[in-house]
């Protein structure tokens, strides 16, 4: 390949065992540096994009969300990530709603994601408050933000649930637009 000054890559490694997977992000990647590339690519992968890109945008229904680098779109959905299942999400998310410490709060059908500081020192209120009005928590899961968690919470829905309305009504819609560009 000669060496062009911008590329763009439409899914370069859909399909691809993992071994080759990484063999073209290595690829990319130098590309990138030694040739001072810029890559478009798009991709479903949160974990390629995490590990090629620079910045990223997000694409939804063929509207640009947001578009930033890898660390300050991780930080825009909050330092923690806590994900529980309860047995009342709409009476947990609103008595939590209350708490000035919770940072942004983001019901889904089976579980709740609230976005908080030091997320793991604060499980234990999570159950205190949700046993004082009568609620049980059957799973919660702590972790820093992940690209998974940025899709989330600028789209309001999985990819899963993106998906299935991709299908409903009978046309495949890409959702997730990623950005490298050399710096």
């Amino acid at each position: 390949m000669h060496s062009p000054a911008m590329l763009f890559l439409d899914e370069p490694t859909l399909g691809l065992d993992a071994q080759t997977r990484r063999a073209i992000w290595e690829y990319i990647k130098e590309l990138n540096k030694d040739e001072n590339t810029t890559i478009f690519l798009t991709t479903h992968y949160m974990d390629e994009a995490d590990f090629l890109c620079d910045r990223i945008g997000i694409i939804d229904h063929g509207k640009l969300l947001v578009m930033n680098t890898v660390d300050m779109l991780k930080k825009s959905v909050g330092n923690d990530v806590i994900t529980l299942s309860c047995s009342d999400i709409q009476t947990l998310q609103k008595r939590l709603g209350q708490e000035s410490w919770i940072n942004k709060i983001q019901p889904h059908t089976s579980f709740l994601i609230l976005s908080v500081e030091h997320g793991e020192e604060k499980i234990p209120t999570i159950f205190d408050i949700a046993r004082t009005i009568n609620v049980t928590i059957s799973s919660v899961d702590v972790r820093r933000p992940t690209l998974d968690d940025v899709f989330l919470y600028y789209t309001g829905r999985s990819m899963r649930e993106q998906d299935h309305e991709s299908q409903e009504d009978g046309a495949k819609k890409p959702a997730r637009f990623h950005l490298r560009r050399h710096q």
